[in-house]
């Protein structure tokens, strides 16, 4: 088992000096140092919880609830249109792929599998939020 575990750690090594990994550090630091961007997103957490609290209330103000929304919508909206987001997510998208691919062929081969032939295979479940798989 050591053995295993040293390749593991070997794999770890390698992911790191893979270019999805250096891109994805590269973009994670730059939305991590972008302040507007960090404005935004501290703004959208704000309101998110505003909107909570509006919820919650048994005295509840539906336009204001509809207020919040609009502004959280909006807000989400530029996060989404910043360059550094843009960045980030594309670059997560890789070396999230990166990482299922490690996996399936992990897990495939030791449920049998050739581990010179399988693969990370995509499935399409219709619900785009919890998929990395499509383009």
């Amino acid at each position: 088992m050591a053995d295993i575990i040293k390749l593991a750690r070997e794999i770890g090594k390698e992911i790191q000096c893979s270019d999805e990994y250096l891109k994805f550090e590269i973009a994670r630091q730059n939305s991590d140092n972008d302040e507007k961007l960090q404005e935004l997103i501290g703004e959208f957490n704000l309101i998110r919880m505003q909107i909570n609290d509006l919820v919650s209330r048994t005295d509840r103000d539906e336009e204001a609830i509809k207020s919040k929304n609009t502004k959280l919508q909006t807000i989400y909206k530029e996060i989404m249109e910043n360059e550094n987001m843009m960045n980030y997510n594309s670059a997560k998208k890789d070396i999230d792929l990166l990482l299922a691919r490690v996996t399936a062929i992990i897990t495939q081969s030791a449920e049998g599998a050739d581990p010179e032939t399988t693969d990370y295979s995509p499935s399409c479940s219709g619900s785009c939020s919890t998929c990395g798989g499509c383009g």
